[in-house]
């Protein structure tokens, strides 16, 4: 048998090395990566048939969905956008996917879109849940801070300065005049020492700069870091996650408001100790927290998401170690 791992076509201008993680977490459960399959290029495999775990954000190439037959996918922290999902959900899409049910999800939000479609569908979390591979032992747990894209969701100079488009329409919805947002909301958030005396890592790398390889090398740099981290606070989930694996203080900055964020965090958001922010700038916390996050902050990751990784583990595991049938084999 061969095995398989997902890896991703950039954007235009950049690329999330989310992504990568999350390949890094089914890589895992592999005994080899025989081939890298791009997650966008899936109707065209032609090689020998191949086990490949499908965990992630699925997809931005509606037009090459469904997989090509020769693929045996394991459906688990599946995640299906609601802009993708009325093209993937056609008659030839329902019908694949209910070949391969009952499929694992990584937001409840997936889950009961597929069921409304009548297809077997149960929350999984996200396999990068799995990640406590690369768990430090306390003792090597330093003094640094990381801060990972926080309220990345805000206008940026460079989001604006993208294209012409994004510029006009910047001018438009009034983002040209919150540039500053991201600064000013976390001086309300974190302290000026920390501010200061914080690692700054971004998720987000420009394209055409890295080879695949490369990229995962990268992604497994960031989580070395975090392992030893005395607390991290990020905006990204795929830093968070991982560090709730790893059992990495964590703070997540949450100032998501539409749709196409907020679905993806269904039933994930609630593992994290989180600083909510409103609309206006006005926040919350879950976790207790008087003031601003300072040097002196303690926080204990909440734990709920062991249960999630340990069933996560087996069931990858099993796949790999053909302890149950693929259901298409079944029919």
């Amino acid at each position: 048998m061969r095995y398989g791992l997902l890896t991703y076509k950039e954007g235009k201008e950049k690329y999330n090395v989310g992504d990568y993680v999350q390949s890094l977490a089914a890589r895992q459960f592999l005994p080899r990566t025989d081939q890298f399959i791009n997650r966008e290029e899936l109707a065209d495999y032609k090689g020998e048939e191949i086990k490949l775990i499908m965990n992630g954000w699925f997809t931005h190439n509606i037009h090459h969905w469904v997989p090509a037959d020769a693929i045996d996918p394991l459906f688990v922290s599946f995640h299906m956008n609601n802009t993708a999902a009325p093209f993937m959900l056609s008659d030839k899409g329902i019908a694949y996917i209910k070949m391969h049910a009952p499929i694992g999800c990584r937001d409840k939000y997936t889950v009961q879109i597929l069921k409304d479609k009548g297809i077997d569908a149960y929350f999984t979390g996200c396999l990068t849940l799995t990640l406590d591979n690369y768990k430090e032992d306390d003792a090597l747990r330093g003094d640094d801070i990381y801060i990972v894209d926080p309220f990345y969701n805000y206008p940026t100079l460079d989001k604006v300065l993208l294209t012409p488009k994004h510029f006009i329409k910047s001018v438009l919805n009034g983002n040209i005049f919150k540039l500053n947002k991201i600064k000013k909301q976390l001086k309300k958030v974190v302290d000026k020492d920390v501010l200061e005396s914080a690692n700054y890592v971004t998720q987000i790398l420009p394209t055409g700069k890295q080879t695949d390889a490369e990229k995962f090398a990268y992604a497994e740099e960031c989580l070395k870091k975090y392992a030893k981290a005395k607390l991290v606070i990020t905006s990204r989930i795929h830093c968070a996650l991982p560090c709730l694996a790893m059992g990495t203080p964590v703070i997540f900055l949450n100032s998501f408001n539409t749709f196409v964020d907020t679905c993806r965090f269904d039933g994930i958001i609630e593992l994290f100790n989180r600083i909510d922010v409103a609309d206006d700038g006005s926040f919350t916390n879950n976790f207790g927290l008087k003031g601003k996050i300072n040097k002196i902050t303690l926080v204990k990751n909440l734990g709920l998401h062991y249960k999630l990784a340990e069933s996560l583990k087996e069931k990858c595991s099993d796949f790999i170690n053909n302890k149950f049938n693929n259901s298409k084999n079944n029919n």
